[in-house]
């Protein structure tokens, strides 16, 4: 098997409420999808670039569903950026952590009736986060950057890009978006996949709420 590589095709700028960003599209060997670059400032052969690996969630991104803390994530680290100056945000089109929108929605479902995140995804056969981070490390080498200040609470990404060999010199924290939605779903992600989430105390009990009114 060939090593996989990608392939920038274009790039075109894109004024936004965070400040001017430019858009790059990347062709890939893996799979059929545009994976793209969001990027601010000067990134090419710097070190220490602010950088937001974000997976795909359509619900949170693009209609503001408060089931999940995407779409605030997204906004922030854009934000971010924008106060920096200069940084890259690599939008991954892996939706629902690898398993896809429909299957995304048939996860939702169990969910509401009582599953938690993790066991909605494995009682539909696949795996509690089927992600890879390869194309976002290939993308990272194809614009000369070898370390990164990454924008993230999950240390498996972390893992992931210093094992393709992108160092990453500092976790950017990102605050949890709480409320009362998706609260389930931030206590999942603390307790059963490790994310450094500062979930406070009082959010349990409210947890425990909505799973009962379930």
């Amino acid at each position: 098997m060939t090593d996989p590589t990608v392939n920038r095709m274009s790039e075109a700028r894109i004024p936004t409420e965070f400040g001017e960003f430019v858009l790059g599209y990347y062709d890939n060997s893996l799979d059929d999808k545009a994976h793209l670059t969001f990027h601010m400032g000067d990134i090419s052969h710097k070190s220490d670039v602010l950088v937001r690996v974000h997976s795909e969630c359509l619900t949170g991104d693009i209609f503001g569903s408060r089931r999940c803390d995407c779409g605030e994530q997204l906004d922030h680290s854009l934000r971010m950026i924008a106060e920096q100056g200069a940084g890259l945000l690599i939008y991954l089109r892996q939706e629902g952590r690898g398993i896809g929108l429909l299957q995304k929605i048939h996860a939702y479902n169990l969910q509401d009736k009582g599953h938690d995140t993790v066991d909605a995804n494995l009682l539909l056969g696949h795996a509690a986060d089927e992600r890879s981070y390869i194309l976002a490390t290939l993308i990272l080498k194809d614009l000369n950057i070898h370390s990164v200040r990454l924008i993230t609470n999950n240390p498996d990404k972390i893992s992931a890009l210093e094992a393709d060999g992108i160092a990453v010199s500092e976790r950017v924290e990102l605050k949890d978006f709480i409320n009362d939605d998706n609260s389930n779903y931030l206590i999942t992600k603390v307790k059963r996949m490790n994310h450094l989430l500062n979930v406070p105390d009082e959010a349990a009990p409210l947890a425990d709420e909505i799973h009962e009114s379930e």
